[in-house]
């Protein structure tokens, strides 16, 4: 074994030593060892290039094919092939050992800065300290001077506070004059990277390391909103700085950014004044605009820094376009510095300050605009995620998804989410015009009837609208949601789409894409929904961001008498699922697209975004299920419906937006926008039927007490399935301490078998599902909204349902009954084997029978 090692690593067959010859055959000696000739391991290593590991059929040829190896046996060859690979596996491992240092070393050095820099702002927060300490103990002082601005203030704060005093008059209006402005915001953003001119507080889970995205802070009493971030990339700074200049390439908020002029420096850099326009986020908002002076410069120790702000009537310089319906906000000193590192990459410092003009939008959106931590995971951790994800291309270790590169799935994610804000926002000069509502305000809709100006001269627009003419049509909708945590509610929507989606719409949006699209507005709602099977094409770097192609399996649309089934496909970005990502939007977005989709195939983005009004945390996640119960009311007829007491844990608000497109021919317009504002009513009812049922709660809150008649609530309804239980087979079901019904219902909810009320109405087809405990759910594979769908034959084999109808008189007459083992389906279509099922009837407080109670014992997959 040792011998082994020395040869691995000096290249060294076992059974052989090389001769010092440079040609000719090997010589063996009596040790047996040999040493292999250039022209023979020239001849090895092509091998080696096109298989590592051949077998032994492979080497036998090798030596049959290549005179010069001949004289070597194949058991010679065998264990050069092993030292090759084991001397390529250590090459790799020092090379992954040196980039890790490397980044070790980088991280350290930033983390160091960072240090230097708290412990300024320490010593600056203990001179405010003393200061304000003297003038508490001094009132005499304190009482000349009124300003609150003068107790607690440093010379650098007092001067930010008043830069008119010290700033030289100047004429903004020429090139010296700018580059003056521009000197100044290199020196007021290099004080908010690197200095202590803003407070900064981290953000929580950002914790630095040679992975992590970097470090993340955000501002804390300062005037508007900043965000903060520190991180290392394996990018040169040029690179860096042309992918951070492109901003609509990594700020999906941002429409479009027009350079209107580039003025050379004499010190090497660029001024530029930019026009700028973002997006609003949602239909209860107006876009913004900004005119900003870009400066591009180097500095002494060889970084690169790009700041910028805005020119405003203070600051002095040229006007910039004015744009109907946009409100005009202002860059504070902003900017980007990149450092080399040594060995190769760049240390970034990445700071956004910006004031949104949050006054001008109604009081409940203005945290959207005065939040920072939602700047920060729009702006400053978007840019360092997509520096991250370029590097990470770059390195040529991301496999290609549905045989793409990974820039033109890049590419499909931008336009999906440009597309979605475009049809959120209906600008004019994109063609858009609203029409005349209904008499009710809460569904917009709006049409463009010039699109191929809207999706662009590069893609290919000719199959989603016919040649006798016709357009988009949008219907949109913002409502506000209370105690909804935005990443639950987005994940419930992409995975059980048939809770929401109707497939005579799906079906009409994908026959778009063919020659003969459907009338839909005479289209019968005579189908069903299939099952959805979600295939992945990409994600990012930190799991953020998905991108993947939904199959709608086994649709059936009745269409002129005639029935028809065939799959449809759409491309869906889904983003924000992180719950613990604070200030984070959550997003839905998808267009219908044919089975082989080409690079430039229209799209049409409709979807859901959800975003977060205000930075307090929800409820733990692992109580949020058992809440969901405690909450709910299980009626006679199935439904549930949530308390109207959240406040006691959770008092999160955030702002739902949804807009559905679809195309249209010009003389069918009216008709579609009928079915499309009907259609997002009915989308709005369903989220809001599904975002009550997943609204964390405590457990034992107030209950509701608009009960429906004969709808006990949940508490009441697990008292009743546990006092049934005993009464019929005389043991317990629900071994707990305390005789409270909250126990009660925490004790069934958390029971290790699973446990299912049905109802036992004679007009029902077939008894259909109204409660379950965390087990029932799980086995299912359901949710407590999806279950009312499901009946109890959808779920029984065969064998399952003839011993039920065998046991159902004795579990009517006796009150339970015990069914033998079997298999039943979940679901999703999954078979859930289990040893034994208990039967028994849940009798009401007078006795009468309210519903059917199952517990199927020791379950699992099969």
């Amino acid at each position: 074994m040792a011998a082994a090692m020395v040869a691995a690593v000096h290249g060294v067959g076992r059974q052989d030593r090389s001769s010092p010859g440079g040609g000719g055959a090997p010589q063996v000696d009596t040790g047996k060892y040999v040493r292999y000739t250039p022209e023979q391991v020239e001849a090895l290593e092509r091998v080696y290039g096109e298989c590592p590991k051949p077998s032994s059929l492979r080497r036998q040829q090798l030596i049959r094919e290549c005179p010069i190896l001949s004289n070597i046996e194949p058991k010679q060859i065998k264990v050069w092939f092993q030292n090759r690979r084991c001397r390529e596996k250590q090459r790799k491992e020092a090379s992954r050992l040196q980039t890790v240092n490397r980044k070790l070393t980088a991280m350290n050095k930033l983390l160091m800065e960072e240090n230097d820099r708290l412990q300024k702002q320490v010593s600056r927060l203990v001179y405010e300290n003393g200061y304000m300490r003297q003038q508490l103990h001094n009132p005499s002082v304190a009482t000349t001077d009124t300003s609150c601005e003068s107790v607690v203030t440093s010379g650098q704060h007092h001067q930010q506070q008043n830069p008119a005093a010290t700033r030289p008059q100047r004429d903004a209006n020429n090139p010296a004059g700018l580059l003056a402005i521009a000197e100044e915001t290199l020196a007021e953003f290099l004080s908010k990277a690197t200095g202590t001119a803003v407070d900064w507080v981290q953000m929580v889970g950002m914790k630095p390391g040679p992975d992590s995205i970097g470090i993340i802070a955000v501002s804390h009493n300062c005037s508007g909103v900043a965000a903060r971030a520190c991180g290392l990339v394996s990018l040169e700074p040029t690179k860096v700085a042309e992918i951070l200049k492109d901003r609509p390439s990594w700020y999906r908020d941002c429409r479009c950014v027009d350079v209107l002029h580039v003025i050379p420096t004499g010190n090497g850099g660029t001024i530029e004044l930019i026009y700028m326009q973002t997006y609003a986020p949602t239909t209860l908002a107006a876009p913004r605009d900004f005119w900003i002076l870009r400066y591009t410069s180097g500095l002494e120790d060889g970084s690169l820094v790009i700041c910028e702000r805005s020119l405003t009537q203070s600051t002095g310089g040229p006007s910039g376009p004015n744009t109907p319906n946009f409100v005009r906000a202002e860059v504070l000193p902003s900017g980007y510095l990149i450092r080399p590192c040594e060995g190769g990459g760049s240390m970034i410092h990445i700071v956004d300050h910006v004031d949104l003009d949050a006054w001008s939008v109604p009081e409940v959106l203005r945290p959207l605009y005065e939040s920072p931590k939602i700047l920060a995971q729009k702006m400053t951790i978007a840019a360092l995620r997509h520096i991250r994800q370029i590097a990470h291309e770059s390195s040529g270790e991301m496999p290609y998804g549905g045989g793409r590169q990974p820039a033109v799935l890049r590419t499909f994610s931008q336009r999906l989410s440009r597309g979605f804000n475009d049809a959120v926002n209906g600008f004019p000069d994109d063609g858009w015009s609203l029409m005349s509502s209904d008499g009710a305000e809460d569904v917009t809709i709006a049409f463009n009837s010039s699109p191929n100006k809207l999706v662009g001269s590069h893609v290919n627009s000719s199959q989603l609208f016919s040649a006798i003419g016709g357009g988009i049509l949008c219907a949109k909708a913002s409502m506000l949601l209370q105690n909804v945590p935005p990443a639950l509610l987005v994940r419930f929507l992409r995975e059980h789409r048939s809770e929401w989606a109707d497939p005579g719409v799906d079906a009409y949006s994908a026959a778009a894409l063919r020659a003969s699209p459907y009338a839909v507005p005479g289209l019968r709602a005579g189908g069903f929904m299939g099952s959805q099977v979600i295939l992945p094409l990409a994600h990012t770097l930190e799991h953020e961001e998905f991108l993947e192609v939904i199959r709608l399996e086994g649709h059936s649309l009745c269409h002129d008498e005639v029935v028809l089934s065939r799959d449809m496909y759409l491309l869906q970005l889904c983003s924000g699922v992180d719950e613990n990502a604070a200030g984070a939007c959550a997003q839905l977005v998808f267009a219908p697209i044919d089975e082989s989709f080409a690079d430039d195939a229209p799209l049409l983005p409709s979807g859901f975004r959800v975003i977060p009004l205000d930075g307090k945390t929800d409820a733990p996640s692992a109580t949020r299920t058992l809440d969901l119960a405690s909450t709910l009311e299980v009626g006679s007829g199935g439904t549930t419906r949530a308390s109207s007491d959240t406040s006691s844990t959770c008092n999160t608000r955030s702002v739902l937006t949804i807009a559905f497109q679809f195309s249209y021919e010009n003389h069918l317009r009216e008709s579609v926008a009928a079915m499309a504002r009907q259609y997002v009513r009915t989308v709005v009812a369903s989220v809001q039927r599904v975002a009550m049922a997943i609204a964390p709660s405590r457990l034992g809150g107030q209950i509701e007490t608009k009960n429906p008649p004969g709808s006990p609530e949940a508490h009441t309804l697990a008292r009743w399935i546990g006092r049934s239980y005993r009464f019929h087979t005389g043991a317990d079901l629900l071994r707990t301490d305390s005789q409270s019904t909250d126990s009660s219902l925490k004790a069934m909810w958390q029971h290790s078998d699973s446990i299912m009320c049905c109802s036992l109405k004679v007009s029902a087809a077939a008894p259909v599902f109204t409660f379950a405990n965390q087990a029932g759910l799980d086995m299912l594979e359901t949710t407590l909204i999806a279950l009312q769908d499901i009946s109890l034959e959808k779920i029984l084999d065969d064998d399952g349902r003839k011993a039920l109808c065998t046991e159902f008189p004795k579990i009517m007459q006796q009150g339970f009954a015990y069914l033998p083992g079997g298999v039943c389906v979940s679901s999703m279509g999954r078979p859930v084997s289990y040893e034994q099922a208990v039967a028994w009837k849940v009798l009401s407080d007078d006795d009468t029978p309210h519903c059917l109670a199952f517990m199927f014992v020791n379950w699992s997959f099969v």
